[in-house]
C-alpha cells in the first residue's frame, strides 16, 4: 500500500518525478554515468541549472532584472545571508515575527545590527498573523515569512513598503498566485514544496545589491553567486535536478493557477471536517489558516490512541504535529493528491462513528 505522505519536510514529491530521478541516478542523459557522478561543470548539468532557473522565472512570472540562484545551507543560511547583503553598516531592518523560523531569522540578523520587530504573534503561541502594524521608514529592508509550517498560519496579504521586501517562502512557494514582482528577495528551502533537501532557491532583484557598504564574505555574497551562476562552489547536483523535474511537472500541470485550485480544494475539505467534527479543533485562527500546513488537535486527548490507530491503519504517514506544539499537522503540499486528504478525512469520520 502506497503511503499517504503528510510529512512537513522532506515532503512528498510527484511519483513521476521520483521515477525520472531514479532513472537518472542509474544513467543520466544516456551518458552511462549516474547523475551524482557527472561534473557540475559539464554541459549536461549546466543545462539542468539553466533550465531550473528559467522555470522559476517563468512560473513566478518575474520581469527582467531578477536573478535566480540554487545554493546550499537551507533557509537557515539565508537568515544570515540576507542581512549581510542588505543591512547597511549602522543600519536597521524590520521583521515580522510569526513563528519559529521568523524568530530564528531575527536571531541571526541581530548579530549584525539593530532589528526592529514590528509585531509578533508569540503571545498566543503563534496561532495568528499580526495585522495593523507600522513599518518604520528608516530601515534597509522588511522581512516576513509567508507560511508558518509549525503553527499552520499563512500571510494572506503582504505590506507595501518603501524599502526592499524580503520573504521566506520555504513552505508555500509555487503553491498560490501572487504578484511576485513586489518582492525584492524570495528564498525557499526546496524540501517542502519543490524538491529534496539539499538546495535553496533564491530570487533576487539585482538592483538592490551592492549597497550595504559591508565587506561580505564571498560565500555569503549574492553578487558573487550570481556572477558564478550558482557555481561558486559545487552545487547540490541531485537536489537541483529533482527541483527542475518538479518545476517541469508543475508547468505541465498548468502552472501555479492550476495547482492553487487543487490546493484550495484539499484545504477546504480537511478544514471543513475539523470544523464539523466535535472531536477536533483547529489550532490556527480561521482567517490566517494555511493552505499548506493544517494544524489541529483532539478536543479530548483520551482519544489519541484510537485515532492514531485509525490513521496508521489507512497508510497515513507524517501526521504528528511538531514536537514544540503537539497535536496533528497535515502538510498538503503541491504533490499531495486529493485522494490522500479524502483518506484522512474518512479516518476522522471513523473516529466519530466509533465513539458515538
Amino acid at each position: 500500500m502506497k503511503k499517504h505522505n503528510f510529512s512537513a519536510g522532506p515532503s512528498i514529491l510527484p511519483q513521476e518525478v521520483i521515477k525520472k530521478a531514479a532513472d537518472a541516478l542509474l544513467n543520466f542523459n544516456g551518458l552511462d554515468l549516474s547523475l551524482i557522478e557527472v561534473s557540475h561543470r559539464s554541459k549536461d548539468f549546466v543545462d539542468v541549472m539553466d533550465n531550473a532557473c528559467n522555470l522559476v522565472k517563468e512560473l513566478l512570472n518575474l520581469p527582467e532584472g531578477y536573478s535566480v540562484l540554487f545554493l546550499q545551507g537551507g533557509a537557515s543560511l539565508e537568515f544570515l545571508r540576507v542581512p549581510y547583503n542588505l543591512l547597511k553598516v549602522d543600519g536597521k531592518a524590520a521583521y515580522l515575527d510569526t513563528g519559529t523560523w521568523s524568530a530564528n531569522a531575527i536571531k541571526e540578523a541581530k548579530k549584525l545590527s539593530n532589528i526592529d520587530v514590528v509585531a509578533s504573534s508569540k503571545d498566543k503561541g503563534y496561532n495568528y498573523v499580526p495585522k495593523n502594524y507600522t513599518i518604520p521608514s528608516d530601515i534597509d529592508y522588511f522581512h516576513c515569512t509567508s507560511n508558518n509550517t509549525i503553527f499552520g498560519t499563512q500571510l494572506k496579504e503582504f505590506p507595501k513598503t518603501d524599502c526592499p521586501l524580503v520573504c521566506d517562502m520555504s513552505s508555500d512557494i509555487f503553491s498560490r498566485q501572487l504578484d511576485f514582482s513586489k518582492f525584492d528577495i524570495i528564498y525557499a528551502g526546496a524540501q517542502k514544496n519543490m524538491g529534496p533537501a539539499g538546495t535553496t532557491v533564491i530570487i533576487v532583484k539585482d538592483e538592490i545589491l551592492g549597497k550595504s557598504g559591508r565587506v561580505i564574505p564571498s560565500i555569503l555574497d549574492y553578487q558573487v553567486h550570481i556572477a558564478k551562476e550558482s557555481m561558486f562552489n559545487t552545487p547540490s547536483v541531485f537536489a537541483v535536478y529533482v527541483s527542475m523535474l518538479t518545476l517541469e511537472w508543475l508547468k505541465n500541470l498548468g502552472g501555479i493557477p492550476a495547482i492553487e485550485k487543487l490546493n484550495e480544494t484539499k484545504a477546504a475539505l480537511i478544514y471543513a471536517e475539523i470544523d464539523r467534527n466535535p472531536l477536533f479543533k483547529g489550532y490556527a485562527e480561521m482567517e490566517d489558516r494555511s493552505l499548506m500546513n493544517v494544524t489541529f488537535n483532539l478536543t479530548d486527548e483520551a482519544n489519541k490512541e484510537i485515532f492514531d490507530k485509525l490513521w496508521n491503519a489507512e497508510g497515513i504517514s507524517g501526521l504528528k504535529g511538531h514536537r514544540s506544539v503537539g497535536g496533528y499537522r497535515a502538510s498538503i503540499y503541491n504533490a499531495l493528491p486529493l485522494e490522500s486528504v479524502q483518506v484522512l478525512v474518512e479516518a476522522m469520520k471513523q473516529l466519530e462513528k466509533q465513539l458515538s
